[in-house]
């Protein structure tokens, strides 16, 4: 796999909707535009009753937003649509109707840490190690932060977010709330992941939209918030601080 996509497979009432970039997973624009599309339509579909969401490679689930785009901005405007880039994917992800099931099969950074706290039931390998590294090149989680709160309560995303050297194991997101399982190897990952989707199947699907909607009931605002959060973030990466830190990875 060489070339970045999205896309999706339908099958027996379950979507599948895959991402993947050659560069760790790490997302540029447009793939983030399409995730966001495609989760929207997923969600509208009436042949679909639950989703999964995973990304291809083998040991990272996604990098965070894509660091060649980021080095090129050069304007507020500029920073603020691409810090808006997982935005949009969090809140397709909250309004879609469906159930989302995360499968985390490898290492996520940054906005992958957002998105994976986005989904309804996180199932890792032992591999899912988390990340929140933004404050390490002078800005901050600030996008992604209301979604891994929420799954993560305000102390844990708070100690990821201040120690961004640092990666946290899948058992300490387990234990955190990220993840509901944790399996050994990412073939017991997707058997899991398949079996409790084929089970979710068999509820009914206005009982599962109801309890979305009272799941993700106060996050009425989020379109306004994660908007507002990325032009913090399209800001300070206009800083002498950042543009020095981003020069060492030039």
């Amino acid at each position: 796999m060489t070339k970045p996509y999205v896309k999706q497979d339908i099958e027996n009432g379950i979507s599948t909707i895959e991402f993947f970039h050659p560069a760790h997973n790490s997302l540029p624009g447009d793939i983030l535009a399409k995730l966001a599309s495609t989760i929207t339509e997923a969600g509208k579909n009436d042949e679909v009753k639950v989703i999964i969401l995973k990304s291809g490679g083998e040991r990272t689930f996604c990098a965070g937003a894509s660091f060649k785009e980021l080095i090129n901005i050069n304007d507020a405007e500029t920073g603020r649509v691409f810090f808006s880039g997982f935005a949009n994917v969090i809140n397709a992800m909250r309004k879609c109707p469906k159930f989302i099931i995360g499968r985390i099969q490898g290492k996520t950074v940054g906005g992958g840490v957002g998105v994976a706290s986005a989904t309804d039931y996180c199932m890792a390998s032992k591999f899912a190690a988390i990340k929140l590294s933004e404050l390490n090149i002078g800005i901050g989680p600030f996008v992604v932060g209301p979604a891994v709160e929420r799954k993560l309560g305000l102390t844990g995303m708070s100690q990821i977010a201040i120690d961004s050297n640092s990666f946290y194991d899948a058992e300490w997101a387990r234990q955190k709330g990220l993840y509901a399982q944790v399996y050994e190897s990412t073939e017991e990952l997707d058997d899991a992941v398949q079996a409790f989707a084929e089970n979710l199947c068999n509820y009914n699907p206005d009982a599962m939209k109801e309890m979305k909607k009272v799941m993700w009931s106060g996050t009425e605002n989020w379109d306004t918030l994660l908007a507002e959060r990325a032009a913090i973030s399209g800001r300070l990466v206009l800083s002498d601080f950042t543009k020095e830190k981003i020069k060492g990875f030039k």
